[in-house]
């Protein structure tokens, strides 16, 4: 058996053109294109390639970006105050900040003092209860893509078994929400399981989420499922991995994602649909 290879980057693709179609619908019928802020403090190398690859999404589908780009000595209190003022602006419908932030500066308060209905990262506490009280909103870009890529390669996930290995709060414990959401059964595995390939060798659906480089081996993967890779490790050489050996993996799953190629390209994506989305829920508000 050789997996078929889920090309995320197609995926996103059509998704950006849809949400392209949407736009170009809104502006002919007179109204505003969405507006996204995008906060970068410092001159992090990945987070520069990172915010890069939205701004050219964004001007893919017509949406306005503004760029902040602040110094790392930026203090927690005028990073607030920048939040609070593209708050007030109704020209903005999301904001963005660029992680990882400087060790001065709490991600926590930061993600608390955007606005829940600008908050198209999806990781606001309140976006993230309504997605656990099956009401969601403005959803986790990284494992509603993953879910979006899933549904494009018309896996059924009803039923399933499924394991999510990581628990961070912006990616593991939104993808195991996603999935009971989606009608799986869950396990969340983290640093603390006992006998992870045990659990996984009985999974249906693999989603690894845990940052470590071949953390999950080739030979646990269960003949026939479906192995998501999540995780993007840098290697000495250079070179990026995820976090499932994917040459032992793919002779044995029936369907798995690419590192890189898979779920990068669907997070983006995603984000540049929550935006619009964040622009048409405050319209039917008003």
């Amino acid at each position: 058996m050789t997996a078929q290879i889920i090309d995320g980057k197609a995926i996103a693709e059509n998704l950006l053109n849809s949400i392209k179609t949407r736009i170009n619908s809104r502006i002919q019928a007179g109204k505003r294109a969405p507006g996204l802020a995008v906060i970068l403090l410092g001159d992090n190398p990945a987070s520069a390639i990172y915010v890069r690859n939205k701004r050219l999404a964004c001007e893919k589908v017509g949406i306005r970006s503004v760029a902040y780009n602040l110094p790392t000595t930026t203090t927690q209190a005028e990073l607030i105050a920048l939040i609070s003022q593209l708050n007030q602006d109704e020209t903005i419908d999301g904001i963005l900040v660029q992680s990882p932030l400087p060790p001065h500066i709490k991600d926590e308060h930061i993600i608390e003092h955007i606005s829940p209905n600008k908050d198209v990262d999806g990781f606001h506490p309140y976006n993230i209860g309504r997605l656990a009280v099956r009401q969601p909103t403005l959803r986790s870009c990284t494992p509603f893509g993953v879910i979006k890529m899933l549904q494009a390669t018309n896996i059924n996930l009803m039923g399933l078994d499924a394991v999510v290995v990581g628990v961070s709060n912006h990616v593991g414990r939104p993808m195991g929400l996603e999935l009971l959401l989606a009608g799986c059964t869950v396990t969340s595995c983290h640093r603390h399981t006992k006998d992870l390939a045990k659990i996984i060798k009985q999974a249906d659906l693999v989603i690894a989420a845990a940052g470590k480089s071949g953390l999950i081996q080739g030979d646990w993967i269960k003949s026939g499922a479906v192995v998501i890779d999540i995780g993007i490790n840098r290697l000495a050489d250079g070179s990026i991995a995820g976090d499932v050996d994917f040459k032992a993996a793919k002779v044995r799953a029936g369907y798995i994602s690419p590192v890189p190629g898979g779920v990068g390209p669907m997070t983006v994506a995603t984000l540049m649909e929550n935006t619009l989305l964040a622009l048409e829920l405050s319209e039917a508000k008003s």
